[in-house]
């Protein structure tokens, strides 16, 4: 059975794969993954650790191989007419697929991963979710790809204008898991969400070259114009949120679009981004699985030839100055075991914030969700944001 781990160190003394496995883990209680899957791919690479812990190869095949077997499963039950039961196959292949993806380098073998995982979440989500719709949001003369799930309490050809979640990814995730972990709680309280692929994110950085930018409020602005135009949308009550990454993006959307009627940051982000980006640029140049980040996503997001000029790029991302232009309840959610961004963050950027309305939530260790963005119980922390909209907006 491999080496001794835990759940959530999967990989003793490599933080980088552990972080990833985890993530994955993450999203077993949204039918998107199984654990028994996960823990046979992990002994098979714990067995081919010793021989390269940072070997993305090692990654990608054993995570790929998985993906590839649920992925052909899922296409001999749907030729079977056992919809349901290949749509299960498909969303997990499409996790797996992504999972496998994530420390491939840029380029055409990371895309064609890419490409197989998109072809499963698109055949998983119509037979698991008809009600899911793929969405274009105008954006500077082109478009970013946008998964939109409406309430529940939606019924065709009747349709009623519900409050509505906006929500960004992270550095490294995709519109298809925040879709499923916060998307379909959303939708059994009675919201919508919009959930979107934004600049330096999932498809629109893959397939369309979408870099990030500082000014995120750019992207805000978009999604707020599509979903505000929709009839099942009461554009009163619509909220931002971004986890992770989006920890930045969310308060700097909020601050600047006085549309937008409530922000939840899932995950402070680094108070310092650029000093942020010099610890990964030190950590990879020493031991490249102690960071989460491989060397290449930083620059790949940012647009940015390397990591010495991302360093640059990051001096622009500040909330200094724009936290204080927050004027909507606002929510900061972070563990107290959080590995990839300090708890202080958290407590800065809840005290910089100026609505007058607004929450800091730290989950501990003993209660759980205490690592980042509350992953090792990411139903407790999504949870714990539905009853807050629910309250504030």
């Amino acid at each position: 059975m491999g080496h001794a781990t835990s759940w959530i160190d999967h990989f003793v003394g490599n933080f980088k794969w552990s972080n990833a496995t985890l993530i994955c883990k993450g999203m077993a209680p949204y039918g998107a993954v199984a654990i028994g899957e996960i823990d046979r791919i992990g002994d098979a690479m714990n067995a081919r650790h010793d021989r390269d812990p940072d070997d993305p190869m090692i990654w990608q095949e054993e995570w790929s191989a998985l993906a590839a077997r649920l992925e052909a499963r899922a296409d001999a039950e749907d030729a079977l007419g056992h919809r349901h039961t290949a749509g299960n196959y498909y969303v997990r292949a499409g996790n797996y697929w992504f999972t496998g993806e994530r420390f491939v380098p840029p380029g055409e073998p990371k895309l064609a991963l890419y490409r197989r995982a998109l072809r499963c979440f698109d055949a998983g989500f119509e037979r698991r979710y008809p009600r899911m719709e793929r969405v274009e949001v105008p954006y500077e003369g082109r478009t970013l790809a946008a998964r939109f799930l409406p309430s529940l309490q939606q019924t065709r050809g009747a349709l009623r204008r519900a409050p509505t979640v906006v929500l960004f990814n992270g550095l490294d995730n995709c519109k298809e898991m925040s879709v499923l972990f916060a998307g379909l709680e959303f939708s059994a309280r009675g919201w919508n969400t919009l959930a979107i692929d934004g600049p330096g994110q999932g498809e629109s950085l893959r397939l369309r070259g979408i870099h990030t930018r500082h000014d995120y409020e750019v992207a805000g602005r978009a999604a707020y114009d599509a979903v505000a135009a929709r009839a099942d949308v009461d554009p009163a009550r619509v909220a931002v949120m971004g986890y992770s990454f989006g920890g930045y993006y969310a308060p700097r959307i909020a601050a600047f679009d006085k549309r937008f009627a409530a922000c939840v940051a899932f995950g402070a982000m680094h108070w310092s981004i650029h000093e942020w980006v010099d610890t990964i640029r030190r950590t990879v140049a020493v031991d490249a699985t102690k960071s989460a980040q491989s060397f290449f996503q930083v620059p790949w997001v940012f647009g940015a030839a390397d990591l010495d000029a991302a360093l640059e790029m990051a001096r622009r991302f500040d909330l200094t100055d724009v936290a204080p232009q927050i004027e909507c309840p606002f929510l900061v959610l972070h563990g107290a075991n959080d590995r990839i961004v300090p708890l202080d963050a958290g407590q800065r950027l809840y005290e910089a914030v100026g609505s007058r309305n607004k929450t800091l939530k730290t989950f501990s260790v003993e209660e759980g969700g205490a690592e980042h963005c509350q992953v090792d119980d990411r139903q407790m922390g999504v949870d714990y944001i539905a009853d807050w909209l629910a309250a504030n907006v």
